[in-house]
């Protein structure tokens, strides 16, 4: 019987997709990265970095056929999902949250959404009271949208993770060495 190459399977198709859709994920969280570094956000900065971290393990997991960097990417894209979750629900004050008062996202209570008073069209009205009118669009709707993106991103990321992992750990022969446990091979001391 002939056996199939990988490829020939459609197992690179996923592969290819799964590091396709890392390279959008890594391009979207350095974007949010760097306008939450405008806005001084300091608790985001330290939480997106920890996502571009494990974007690269899984990419470096299916590039290189590791299932346990790809186990711990999707591990860490649990608390991902959780994060990005809770900004959505922060932004649009669901549940008790209000996201101008609170202070998870921010160490200081000057640092705000970059996008708040710098926004497509956004004039400021008056500078002691931190009022900007004319926006083209509020800024909860932008945070909102980058937190979306990223859950799309990532539960679709995930799923393909989880298969590919699971070829990975089914093809796994790294035990299948000699003096293994196989019957013909154990040695009775």
């Amino acid at each position: 019987m002939r056996k199939l190459s990988l490829c020939a399977m459609g197992f690179c198709t996923r592969r290819h997709l799964f590091l396709t859709f890392c390279v959008i994920q890594i391009i979207s969280v350095v974007e949010r990265q760097v306008f939450d570094f405008l806005g001084f956000l300091w608790i985001p900065i330290l939480v997106n970095f920890f996502e571009i971290i494990f974007i690269i393990f899984g990419f470096f997991g299916v590039y290189q056929y590791r299932p346990k960097y790809i186990i711990a990417y999707l591990l860490w894209h649990l608390l991902w999902i959780a994060w990005n979750i809770f900004l959505i629900c922060l932004y649009l004050n669901v549940a008790g949250l209000d996201h101008g008062t609170n202070i998870i996202l921010k160490l200081d209570q000057t640092s705000d959404s970059w996008w708040k008073k710098e926004g497509p069209g956004c004039i400021v009205v008056n500078v002691d009271e931190s009022k900007y009118e004319g926006c083209l669009f509020d800024y909860v709707y932008v945070e909102v949208f980058h937190s979306g993106l990223q859950l799309f991103l990532t539960v679709l990321n995930s799923l393909i993770g989880i298969c590919l992992s699971r070829t990975f750990l089914e093809e796994d022969d790294t035990f299948d060495f000699i003096g293994g446990f196989d019957p013909q091979t154990i040695c009775i001391t």
